[in-house]
């Protein structure tokens, strides 16, 4: 069985206030050519589809219309939800859906695998949605972070396949241990006190296709992550984009190996002076690109970003960034703030402001991380 591994699309998720939709379809359109000329059975889509919990129309005709395409080459598709989707609205429309698309997200249904049989035999798809442990610990006693909470799923996944053997494969959205995370983009996964997952949760099966982080990573031969069709931050830049093909025998595991998807404009990032940036004539093969300029003047400039658009067409983002720093200069508070890459680590940014450095007590921590998951959880119902 041939399947292709793909994840995080981040449908209507802007770049620096730019529309991505457009050029996502393109990318997206690419990946279908490659499944029908690799001939692949199975589709995965671990998790993101959506930006957000309540995407626009546009989303969803771009869905449709991939999902439809990936169907029409004969391939089937699975897809779970991530942090970033709703798990209801993305469930609800698997229904309208046609025969061959299957769209995983109950948590219920976690130790329930899609069976897709081969020439070998079946195998088993696990598709585990995207997990928050305050909406689980009322039904699996004990779970408070991710790191527990699949575990547990992990466990069922485990117990079911024991009883019926065959090939597997698990799906997850999370942060897994051994991965550096992309600044800025996966904040979500550590709100609340959320930890990352280790490796050996995901023991047991032939091949876990992990969704979350946005750029590849091979964690172990049958442990990875695919990364998002397309750069979402400048960070991301020089990280391929692209999906795993993956092959299944009859034994499991055969063989793994990395398909590149086109990208639409190139990410750059140039830091100098800023007159240099705006002179120096070796820049102008940067004219066409997604432009990030870090100029070093000691002072800043006036209106920065239109001046540099003038020369870069698709500059984007314009930061300050001073050649020479006072040593032993603290932090300001909205330094503080903007490096928090969770709700808990804004709040530790204002305690520790106003305290004279005092972050929260052990106590204090504890109420913040019930709060948080309250929060967390009020809003998922709503």
């Amino acid at each position: 069985m041939r399947i292709l591994h793909t994840s995080d699309w981040h449908i209507g998720r802007t770049f620096h206030g730019h529309s991505t939709l457009e050029a996502l379809r393109g990318v997206l359109d690419e990946l279908i050519g490659q499944v029908r000329e690799h001939e692949v059975d199975v589709v995965i889509v671990a998790g993101d589809v959506f930006d957000s919990a309540t995407p626009a129309a546009s989303c969803y005709t771009l869905l449709s219309d991939t999902l439809r395409g990936i169907a029409d080459t004969g391939a089937r598709v699975v897809v779970t939800s991530g942090n970033h989707d709703s798990a209801a609205r993305l469930g609800f429309q698997a229904g309208l859906l046609r025969d061959g698309i299957h769209v995983l997200t109950d948590p219920d249904a976690v130790g329930a695998p899609l069976t897709i049989d081969d020439a070998h035999g079946p195998v088993h798809f696990y598709g585990i949605p995207y997990l928050e442990p305050a909406l689980l610990r009322h039904k699996w006693e004990g779970v408070r972070t991710q790191a527990a909470v699949l575990g547990r799923a992990m466990d069922l996944v485990r117990s079911d396949l024991a009883a019926r053997g065959g090939r597997s494969v698990a799906i997850a959205h999370c942060f897994a241990a051994g991965v550096e995370p992309t600044p800025h983009l996966e904040r979500d996964i550590q709100q609340g006190g959320l930890d990352v997952v280790p490796l050996a949760t995901f023991a047991g099966v032939d091949y876990t296709a992990l969704g979350h982080i946005h750029g590849r990573q091979t964690l172990a031969e049958g442990v990875r992550y695919a990364g998002a069709p397309l750069h979402y931050s400048f960070g991301e830049g020089a990280k391929p984009r692209g999906s795993w093909l993956v092959d299944l025998d009859a034994d499991g595991l055969a063989e793994v190996q990395w398909l590149d998807l086109p990208v639409p404009r190139r990410l750059v990032t140039l830091r100098g002076p800023f007159a240099d940036i705006l002179a120096d004539e070796a820049l102008a093969v940067n004219e066409d690109a997604w432009v990030c300029v870090e100029y070093t003047d000691a002072l800043p400039e006036a209106d920065p970003l239109r001046r540099l658009q003038q020369r870069f067409p698709f500059c984007a983002k314009v930061v300050h960034a001073p050649a020479a720093v006072r040593s032993g200069e603290r932090r300001s508070y909205v330094e503080r703030v903007r490096a928090a890459r969770s709700d808990r680590e804004l709040v530790e940014a204002f305690l520790s402001h106003v305290r004279d450095g005092q972050g929260a007590t052990e106590r204090e921590g504890e109420i913040l991380d019930d709060l948080l998951d309250e929060r967390v959880r009020q809003e998922a119902m709503a």
